[in-house]
Formats: structure tokens, sequence, C-alpha cells
């Protein structure tokens, strides 16, 4: 399997400069067990990492190909990017989320311009391939395309510019697309840096994945139990590929994990993250992991109001 490689990814920087947020590297003077900086994604236009993956993929695509429109499915901040970077060129754009995504998350993509389309859990890319088939439009999957992957692998290019001896990055897994892209970075460029992966304990397959060295499934309903509902899907043979070529290792938390970080997150680094990007702070925080300096990525903000509001008083 042909794996994206730091060219791609190098390409894909000089697309989406001037609509992906160059994000900082803020150090934390609070951190209780040594040198740690967030890379926080949500500061971004859409409050998410994936406007990289999605911006990249609709720019690499043709004339011909945009002009019939592109369709998305989505648990919330892939369809907001790919509904932002639709109306940036002008184009029509169909996004089918779950029933249970967040409200904040649906509003927030209609207000981009796109189409929302709900469906019952489980069913959004069947649901999107028919769409698809309807209309003629693009499909932009959220993880499992090389131009997303490349996408997303420019924040990995921003850590290893802003600090070449990161001794190891913590990123959230899930489908795979972000730290598929992170690890392919960082290898390339800073090939001593560790990369970590971090995933909630409820919805571990990439775990159990990794460590039987071959794709391992979790159902549906047992990977919606987890508090973060952007890290909810399953790695796929491209992305599974990526991480078994360049990910060092991976962690788990717990929901009481999560929410810690969250809080953590808002009460000291005035930061709001959503659950699913508050996982890497967890494992920061709650694991044993290489010692020296850390950067967690912060892959979202994009939090139900109510939700952020039980955690910060509970």
């Amino acid at each position: 399997m042909d794996l994206v490689t730091l060219a791609d990814i190098e390409a894909a920087a000089g697309r989406v400069a001037g609509t992906a947020v160059r994000t900082p590297l803020l150090p934390c003077p609070w951190a209780p067990r040594g040198p740690l900086w967030l890379k926080p994604e949500n500061l971004q236009p859409i409050g998410a990492f994936k406007i990289r993956g999605a911006y990249n993929t609709i720019a690499r695509m043709t004339d011909e190909q945009r002009a019939l429109g592109v369709v998305a499915y989505s648990s919330g901040n892939h369809a907001q990017a790919v509904a932002y970077a639709a109306r940036e060129f002008g184009i029509r754009a169909w996004i089918v989320v779950p029933e249970d995504t967040p409200r904040v998350k649906i509003d927030a993509t209609r207000a981009h311009g796109a189409e929302v389309v709900l469906c019952a859990v489980g069913q959004r890319e069947t649901r999107a391939y028919e769409i698809v088939e309807e209309t003629g439009a693009t499909l932009v999957p959220p993880f499992d395309h090389p131009d997303v992957i490349a996408g997303q692998g420019t924040i990995g290019l921003e850590i290893a510019d802003d600090l070449p001896d990161a001794d190891v990055v913590l990123v959230p897994v899930s489908g795979g697309g972000l730290i598929s892209g992170v690890a392919t970075a960082i290898k390339n460029r800073s090939p001593k840096t560790q990369v970590w992966a971090v995933e909630p304990e409820l919805a571990a397959d990439t775990a159990a994945s990794l460590a039987e060295g071959r794709l391992v499934d979790w159902s549906v309903a047992d990977r919606n139990r987890t508090i973060a509902d952007g890290l909810r899907s399953q790695p796929s043979p491209l992305t599974f590929a990526h991480q078994q070529a360049y990910v060092d290792g991976i962690v788990t938390v717990s929901e009481d994990e999560i929410r810690a970080a969250v809080a953590l997150l808002a009460h000291k680094a005035n930061l709001v993250a959503e659950p699913s990007g508050a996982v890497s702070v967890a494992g920061y925080l709650f694991r044993d992991l290489p010692e020296g300096k850390a950067v967690a990525v912060i892959s979202g903000g994009n939090v139900d109001p109510a939700m952020l509001s039980e955690i910060l008083s509970s």
C-alpha cells in the first residue's frame, strides 16, 4: 500500500496556507510532569484541525469535479471543514451526520452554507454514497484518503519546525487521518521524536488493532459509549498502515481522565477543548510516556456548551 510522503505533506502546506491557521506551540509553565507545549488546533476557523485535510482535498480536485459539488460524512468537525472549504471554492456541499451529533456542530455546518443530511447512527457512510450516486458529487472522506492525510500532516511539519528537539508528540486517534499525517511528517523531519497515539478506553479499537497487528472491529454501540464523540471511528487499512509504519506507541484514557483534561485546559491554558481534543493532554497527565519535551495536539474545541458547563462545574 502506498503511503503518503513528506513531499505530499509539504505540497499540502502550500495549498492550505492562508486558509488554515498556522497554530503556535503554547508553552505550559503549569505542566506537572515536565515540559509541555500545546498545539491548539481548536483555534482554526472551524474550531478543529479538519480544515487542513478538507481544504487540501478539494484544492486537488479538478474544476469539473468541483462543479458537481462534494459530499462528506462526519460526526461534526469534518462536516464543518468540508462545508467551510466548499464555501471558499464556491461549490455545493452535502454533509451527512448521525442524529446524535452535538447540535453546536450541526448548526455550525449549516452556517457555512452546506446542506446537512441527518441519518441514523451507523448509516452515515451508506447515505453519503447514495448522495454521490444521485448527484455525481465527489466524496471527501474524513480520514481514508491520501489528500486528507497529507493535509492533516501539515500539523506535524509545523511542530517539527517550531520544536525540532521534541521528545514525544501526543496525538488523538480515531479514524487515523490526523496521526497518520502527523507521524509521517514528524518521522521524516525529526526521526528521534516519538509519536504516541491517545485513545478513549471506551473506543480503543486502534489500541487493540496495533496490539494484534491487524484491524480489530469494535461495534458502533461500543465506540459510541465515549464522551469523545469525534473519536468514535475506526482506522482504515490506509491509516492503519501509516500507524504501523510510524507510530511509536499508544495509550488509552478513561472518561474521567478526559473530563479532567478538558477542565485543566480551560482553567490553566484558557483553552476550550472538546473531549476528543483533550485526550492528548489526558495521556500526558495520567500515563507513563517517554520523558522529555512533550507536545500535545489539541485537535478541536467544538464542545457542546451544556457539556462544557457540566464538566467545569463538577
